[in-house]
């Protein structure tokens, strides 16, 4: 097999970053599907972006999530459901905006591939016991829990020693998680039937993309 082409940039962020992901065994393929900047990332970047000082690193916005997560649930536990909702919406479009920064600007690092998932199935994981299990039940959070944890496992024992960037059908995944749940908590501000119906077929939809993750696409 002939050797991966250099790219023809020789300076500036760009090669920074692929210097930097070369070194963590991050070429080809997948280091061009993990650097690719979406139609997503150019609106965010023209958009919401531009209200975040670029000061702000990919980096702290995912450490932003991981520090909500306590709130969030401190907040819906003493029902604040409002104002719990509104920093959860806030906290899972920090998802979006940490990985548009990241590929928009070439600052995507070691930390923040590992980090990023971990974050998101956290704040998922960790809502989702504490609301979906009361408007629709455990057997549902169980599904979501054992297949985000048999995807993780299944992650490390295939890629034990290498990064391995989730694939879109991971992201869509998380896409439809995140509505999902943010359909049940706002059922608890819109006592809805039609709104907890609509979050019950998002999550079923989840389910089925984590299913296809782990037994067709192989990712997380």
């Amino acid at each position: 097999m002939p050797p991966e082409p250099t790219p023809h940039f020789t300076s500036g962020p760009e090669a920074l970053q692929w210097k930097r992901l070369r070194r963590l065994n991050l070429e080809g393929a997948r280091l061009e599907y993990l650097t690719r900047v979406t139609p997503f990332d150019r609106f965010f970047k023209v958009t919401l972006l531009r209200l975040i000082p670029r000061s702000v690193s990919p980096n702290e916005m995912t450490t932003f999530r991981f520090l909500s997560i306590p709130v969030i649930l401190l907040l819906l536990f003493f029902q604040y459901n409002l104002a719990g909702t509104i920093l959860f919406v806030i906290s899972a479009l920090s998802d979006a905006l940490d990985g548009a920064r990241a590929r928009t600007e070439r600052r995507i690092t070691k930390w923040g591939i590992v980090a990023d998932p971990m974050a998101d199935k956290l704040l998922i994981g960790s809502v989702a016991l504490l609301t979906v299990s009361k408007y629709l039940g455990w057997p549902l959070v169980a599904a979501l829990v054992a297949i985000e944890l048999v995807l993780a496992g299944s992650a490390y024992f295939r890629y034990r020693g290498k990064l391995m960037p989730a694939k879109t059908v991971g992201k869509l995944k998380m896409i439809l998680q995140c509505f999902g749940v943010g359909f049940v908590l706002l059922y608890g501000i819109v006592p809805s039937p039609i709104i907890l119906l609509i979050g019950q077929f998002v999550l079923y939809a989840a389910l089925a993309f984590g299913l296809a993750s782990l037994f067709v696409y192989r990712s997380i």
